[in-house]
């Protein structure tokens, strides 16, 4: 970030981040795709803390998509004993931090230890005030929309709610981001320029950030510079502005 520190009203309320490139920057530094991950972790340290000095009030973390149980096996079980690793190693830190700690997905595939590693960072983290992490662990925006529409569907057969009377409102309090405002920018690392199924809803008036850099080459400086171009955005939401 420039030596200028921007001012409150630039600086995005919710940041939410596709963190992309672990298995090619492990490539690139011949080492095993596991190992990228755990390069990763770094990153998330570095950014978490560029987020709560900038002034950011919550940072969101892909973390693990649903199609990610797809890779292979071993390194799916090396990324869920990373998890349990960080969870364990970082909640200290993080309530010393004041960081509240959100997870969002299903958590029905996770073994009982992951659940109960969720619970407890969940649980130990509740009082912090001056930033909200929320980790998308086994998170998919298509399966979300889909359980906000049963349980919609589920309120109007139980004659809570007509359905002529369902508005973005409703939909919105039907997600897994309830309590967490729309992000106000989104970055996804590695160059790569999609979603990737990741908050499809809430993204509506996001601006988005592609750098190229990998993730675990992604820095205090590198966040800084995504909070500088979102500054010099001209947001209107559908509007015009008078030159």
């Amino acid at each position: 970030m420039s030596d200028n520190m921007l001012k409150q009203e630039a600086i995005p309320q919710h940041v939410a981040i596709i963190m992309d490139g672990n298995g090619r920057w492990a490539k690139q530094h011949g080492k095993e795709r596991y190992e990228g991950h755990i390069a990763g972790v770094e990153s998330v340290r570095r950014v978490l803390r560029a987020a709560a000095a900038g002034g950011v009030k919550y940072l969101t973390l892909y973390a693990f998509s649903t199609e990610n149980w797809g890779r292979p096996a071993a390194e799916v079980e090396a990324i869920m004993e990373l998890f349990c690793k960080s969870v364990v190693g970082e909640t200290p830190e993080l309530v010393k931090q004041g960081v509240r700690v959100q997870i969002i997905g299903e958590r029905s595939r996770f073994s009982s230890r992951v659940v109960e590693l969720i619970d407890e960072i969940e649980r130990t983290t509740e009082g912090g005030q001056r930033l909200t992490l929320i980790l998308a662990f086994n998170y998919s925006s298509r399966r979300e929309l889909v359980l906000a529409m049963q349980d919609i569907a589920h309120r109007i057969r139980k004659g809570e709610l007509a359905a002529e009377d369902i508005s973005e409102e409703t939909i919105s309090e039907s997600l897994m981001t309830r309590t967490i405002p729309d992000p106000d920018l989104i970055i996804r690392t590695s160059g790569e320029c999609r979603l990737s199924n990741f908050l499809l809803w809430q993204a509506s008036y996001a601006e988005f950030y592609f750098p190229e850099v990998l993730w675990p080459d992604f820095d205090e400086v590198e966040f800084g510079k995504a909070l500088e171009v979102y500054a010099s955005r001209d947001r209107r939401y559908g509007l015009v502005t008078e030159e």
